[in-house]
């Protein structure tokens, strides 16, 4: 037998009182709550709330279980010390350096990047004796705190900050070592099509550095730029008195950024023309232009390590975190804090 049984259908008497009740029923449900939305014309402003307060409680927490320890955020405009379990310290790196609209996977990246780093400091500064602080600015890692990060990203708070937390979340406690150390993790913006052996523009050669091909970074809306500076300004930086119609002989590395240029009579390192003159990068053209330089550079950033823009390409692509990481840092592996750096857990 048919597990549904086909129900008959009764005749309904239009005279009769049950009818009436059941119209009048019907009147109540579907005419009242239309009333009290007309009456406070709080459907909308009520359901926004809801899906506010949904997306709120969707939020991931961390707490100490899932932090191998807190680290200790030196504020520069306060000069304060804010207490930060290692994960939530994470996940407000991740926010402040990398933004939220990117590819998750390129997210989960700049979290194993952003772990990594403060994991290989700690350790180093551990070993010197020193107190285990870091600043909140590029000297380190750039690090915004909850309430900025509502100022930054305004109704945007709770979905961004979902986001990066899911990604961090995904990679909780991972760091990427070479030789079972913890690495120097690099990452800069934008590439110029490669990115910079370390040696090259640090002079110690690290092997997880290495130049790589970036072509995804031709995307990104930092990749071409254009400063002009008067010459007063560039002879005042560079220390040079530069005549009229001048050339400018240089040098490159393998991944065609400056490695030297002569200005003036004077050799200055790509670098120190970046530095000093405030560049985006130190792949540049240099044009004189009457009383005027123009400084056409490609790449955002030092170029070492991870290109952010690149990773997001990746992302893109279909590539996984695990696949973005070992490609910007050659022969590097995944590890966990807990297995590398034992003596940091146990110290806090």
């Amino acid at each position: 037998m048919h597990p549904y049984k086909k129900m008959k259908q009764k005749k309904v008497n239009w005279k009769s009182g049950s009818f009436l009740t059941v119209s009048t029923l019907l009147v109540i449900i579907l005419v009242i709550p239309t009333l009290v939305v007309v009456l406070t014309g709080t459907d909308s402003d009520e359901t926004a709330s809801l899906v506010e307060q949904q997306s709120e409680i969707d939020e991931i927490s961390f707490n100490a279980a899932d932090s191998a320890f807190s680290v200790q955020v030196t504020r520069s405009k306060t000069d304060q010390t804010e207490t930060v379990l290692l994960e939530d310290y994470v996940t407000r790196v991740v926010a402040s350096e990398m933004p939220a609209e990117f590819e998750e996977e390129a997210l989960k990246a700049q979290a194993l990047a952003a772990r990594t780093y403060i994991v290989n400091y700690l350790a180093q500064t551990q070993s010197d004796g020193k107190e285990l602080h870091v600043k909140d600015t590029v000297q380190h890692q750039v690090y915004k705190n909850d309430e900025e990060l509502r100022e930054v990203w305004g109704s945007d708070y709770n979905w961004k900050m979902k986001k990066i937390q899911q990604a961090v979340a995904a990679t909780v406690g991972q760091i990427l070592t070479y030789n079972d150390q913890p690495i120097t993790p690099a990452f800069f913006s934008t590439s110029n099509g490669y990115t910079e052996n370390s040696e090259d523009y640090w002079q110690n050669a690290l092997p997880y550095l290495t130049s790589v091909a970036s072509p995804w970074d031709e995307d990104s809306p930092k990749f071409l730029d254009q400063k002009i500076i008067p010459i007063k300004e560039v002879e005042s930086k560079l220390g040079v008195l530069i005549p009229d119609n001048t050339t400018f002989p240089v040098t490159k590395t393998e991944s065609n950024r400056i490695k030297t240029v002569e200005i003036a009579g004077k050799t200055f390192t790509g670098r120190d023309v970046r530095q000093k003159l405030d560049l985006r990068s130190s792949d540049f053209e240099i044009e004189q232009k009457s009383d005027h330089i123009i400084f056409t550079t490609k790449g955002y950033g030092h170029g070492i390590g991870m290109s952010q823009y690149g990773a997001n390409g990746m992302a893109e692509e279909g590539k996984n975190y695990q696949e973005i990481v070992t490609y910007y840092y050659q022969g590097v592996e995944i590890d966990t804090i807990q297995d590398t750096t034992p003596t940091l857990v146990a110290r806090n």
